[in-house]
């Protein structure tokens, strides 16, 4: 009685070729997974498994070798199967990188006739920033959003629902979402990881939906929840300016809102520049586990007109610097990141509030020994910067008073046209206080 089997060339399948002897399994073996030597995603259909035609040979034991070659391409079968998955499905799933920044200059340029104050700074985003995580929700009735960090409100007080709110009040899409926050950006830091959040999620939704709306949509409506959060639109940098214009608040009631968020709505203009500084420039990143309360800080500003809750002594918008902020970003861009042009008027209302923040600058300043360029404060604090190198002092490391503190290393950070932000694999996190970053509310 005839009898056949089949042989699979080593070439194809190499896994079923025997460690021990070199031959061929008998027909026992159990033939491989078809996706044996790969992982497959359907969610994308420009990821697939990548497989040459398979050869078969026929052997009749009675009549002799006759050969039989079956010539097929199951890449081309997985790429339908991914078009056919889009098409059904679109967007299910997808991971974000949410960047934060820095205000390389902050300056307090005046008060109007109105009562408000204008502001000029230098935004920058940097490569620290935290990961989220979105899914749709089968559900389409609410959002559910987790956190690695325990504390921080996952109800529509965090910036990441509100956002996903807005965006579906103005588009009419009934999109809702699994959201995980991987947090990474501490809080009361001064760099914007709760903005950044809320930009990332409108970017998210946005995408699920087929982009229904523009990125300059997206821009202008994230001023809706927060005025910094327009400033993640650009595409790294942008030189903000503020005057207050579409507000109805009182320059009283503007100063103690103000605690939530530094730029709530003191940054109202986005200029988009090209980012005036190497994206290889190195910085390092030093905050003390205490946070620096943006109200307190605003609330120790006073002018001769308009006196706020004054907090130990007040600091007369007089006292600010006088440098034209045009000049400091003309100077960054022919000559860099200097010490003279790191400009932040909110550094020494910050140091009243918080006096060790003031020695750790200090510090920072006197152990570089030319190693940073500039050390400044970011935002209203408490996060010091040192540009030029991603290593903090010694002392950070030596210190009993400095065992708690934030330390990460980063760069400047941009993004293509029609991309989000990506992480840097560089970036490196030393170490950070949960307890800090649970204290939260975006």
């Amino acid at each position: 009685m005839a009898s056949a089997q089949f042989l699979f060339s080593p070439s194809v399948y190499p896994s079923l070729t025997s460690k021990a002897s070199g031959q061929l399994p008998g027909k026992k073996a159990a033939l491989p997974s078809f996706f044996r030597h790969g992982s497959c995603s359907r969610d994308r259909k420009n990821q697939f498994c990548r497989y040459s035609s398979r050869k078969v040979v026929a052997l009749d034991a009675a009549y002799g070798r006759r050969q039989v070659e079956i010539a097929y391409d199951p890449e081309d079968k997985v790429n339908r199967w991914a078009d056919e998955a889009d098409k059904n499905s679109g967007l299910s799933r997808l991971t974000l990188f949410s960047p934060c920044k820095v205000n390389v200059f902050l300056r307090i340029t005046g008060k109007r006739e109105d009562g408000f104050h204008d502001l000029a700074s230098l935004f920058h985003v940097i490569s620290l920033g935290d990961t989220i995580k979105f899914s749709l929700s089968p559900t389409r009735r609410k959002d559910h959003l987790s956190s690695n960090v325990p504390g921080v409100p996952v109800d529509d007080r965090n910036l990441i629902i509100k956002a996903l709110n807005l965006y579906r009040r103005k588009t009419g899409s009934d999109n809702f979402f699994w959201i995980h926050l991987d947090k990474r950006v501490p809080t009361g830091a001064g760099l914007g990881g709760g903005s950044s959040n809320a930009a990332t999620a409108l970017w998210a939704a946005n995408q699920f939906n087929g982009c229904l709306a523009t990125e300059k949509e997206l821009q202008e409506w994230s001023g809706e929840i927060g005025s910094d959060i327009p400033f993640f639109f650009s595409h790294g940098a942008a030189y903000c300016t503020g005057r207050g214009e579409n507000s109805h608040l009182t320059p009283e009631q503007l100063f103690i809102l103000i605690g939530c968020c530094l730029e709530l709505i003191l940054f109202q203009i986005v200029e988009e520049i090209p980012s005036p500084i190497s994206l290889d420039l190195p910085m390092v990143l030093i905050k003390p586990q205490e946070a620096c309360p943006t109200g307190e800080v605003y609330k120790a500003i006073k002018s001769e007109e308009l006196v706020l809750v004054p907090v130990m002594q007040c600091l007369r918008l007089e006292q600010t610097s006088t440098v034209d902020p045009g000049s400091l970003l003309e100077r960054i861009l022919h000559h860099g990141i200097s010490q003279d042009v790191c400009i932040n008027d909110l550094e020494p209302p910050a140091f009243e509030v918080l006096p060790s923040l003031k020695r750790l600058k200090q510090r920072v300043l006197a152990a570089s020994r030319g190693e940073y360029s500039a050390v400044f404060m970011s935002g209203s604090g408490s996060t010091i910067v040192g540009i030029g190198s991603p290593d903090p002092p010694q002392f950070i490391y030596d210190d009993d008073d400095y065992k708690d503190v934030f330390i990460s290393e980063a760069h400047f950070l941009t993004r293509g046209e029609n991309e989000w932000y990506s992480e840097r694999s560089s970036t490196i996190t030393s170490s950070y206080s949960k307890n800090d970053l649970s204290k939260e509310i975006q």
